[in-house]
């Protein structure tokens, strides 16, 4: 299952929105561009940060750049604001892909749609982002409904989905969707506590759905970028190295997963993993969790980037 992955020269990543802000933290440099809260030089612009993911990859070759939507945060709005906030050109996005269907990746997804301007424009997804009911189990007597995601959503928000399992070249091949992961690792199994209920039967949510995008930065190798990584992030990457051919990992980005009760092994594990692949940025977002994110930092401090609401990652050949 080979794929032709071109290589670009730069390669860029702004978070639209992420869990995290702070917008004095003076760490500028050539990889890493944070959210100003100015507007025509006063302190009065601010950037929001929520429970959820939205990020524009941006892929250069030459003197021809092309931007992707990947994910649009959790609230309706929260998305639309930081892109408004921080004067992006959303109308310059040519496709858009979802990395799997919880509320916390898909809510502002209208709104978005509405700035990008695009009626019809591609949304790829696998085919589970439509199941349900999905819920969190915190006991048997309580379980949190976690809204589902349809096609007549998609639809009604402008957007035409393309559904693979596949991975699927976007940008003419300069970025490609993973499609459905493998589960390889013995490690990462997944929440325990999210649940899904098939032919009448509650079993835990496989989240098959869980997917990431990933480019190729010249001379410098992979850039994988995942939404919440349920398939596991080394999983994850080590699908990215064999389907690309590509053995070099120059970052890894996204949400990592690795919060709760059963996590502790999982990190360590994790970041075992990490030292093995030896990827020159690792860059934790979302719902990695907290604890998870320090020891990241802790074991690796000189691969390790703080991510935010606002931040722009630039990646150059």
């Amino acid at each position: 299952m080979g794929i032709q992955l071109k290589q670009q020269d730069k390669i860029e990543i702004l978070t639209l929105i992420d869990n995290y802000i702070d917008l004095v933290p003076a760490d500028n440099s050539t990889v890493v561009q944070r959210a100003m809260p100015l507007k025509n030089m006063e302190v009065r612009n601010s950037i929001l940060a929520e429970h959820g993911f939205s990020s524009m990859v941006t892929a250069t070759d030459g003197d021809q750049s092309r931007s992707l939507l990947f994910d649009f945060g959790f609230s309706e709005h929260g998305v639309a604001f930081n892109a408004e906030a921080l004067g992006v050109d959303m109308k310059s996005v040519q496709i858009m892909a979802l990395s799997h269907g919880h509320l916390d990746h898909v809510g502002g997804l209208s709104k978005v749609s509405e700035l990008v301007g695009k009626k019809g424009i591609k949304l790829v997804v696998h085919p589970d982002v439509f199941i349900g009911p999905r819920f969190a189990k915190i006991s048997d007597d309580l379980k949190l409904t976690m809204p589902s995601f349809s096609v007549k959503q998609a639809e009604a928000a402008g957007v035409s989905p393309v559904v693979t399992r596949e991975p699927y070249g976007m940008l003419e091949d300069t970025v490609f969707f993973l499609g459905e992961i493998p589960r390889e690792t013995d490690f990462e199994k997944g929440a325990a506590n999210l649940r899904c209920v098939e032919d009448g039967v509650e079993k835990q949510d496989p989240i098959m759905d869980d997917t990431a995008i990933i480019a190729h930065l010249k001379g410098k190798g992979l850039i994988v970028l995942s939404g919440c990584a349920h398939s596991g992030i080394i999983n994850t990457v080590r699908f990215a190295q064999k389907i690309s051919g590509i053995e070099h990992v120059h970052a890894v980005m996204g949400g990592f997963h690795l919060s709760g009760p059963e996590a502790d092994s999982v990190v360590e594990n994790t970041i075992k993993s990490f030292k093995e692949i030896n990827p020159d940025y690792i860059i934790p977002t979302h719902c990695t969790g907290r604890k998870a994110v320090m020891k990241i930092e802790e074991a690796l401090p000189e691969k390790f980037i703080l991510n935010m609401a606002g931040t722009k990652l630039t990646f150059a050949a």
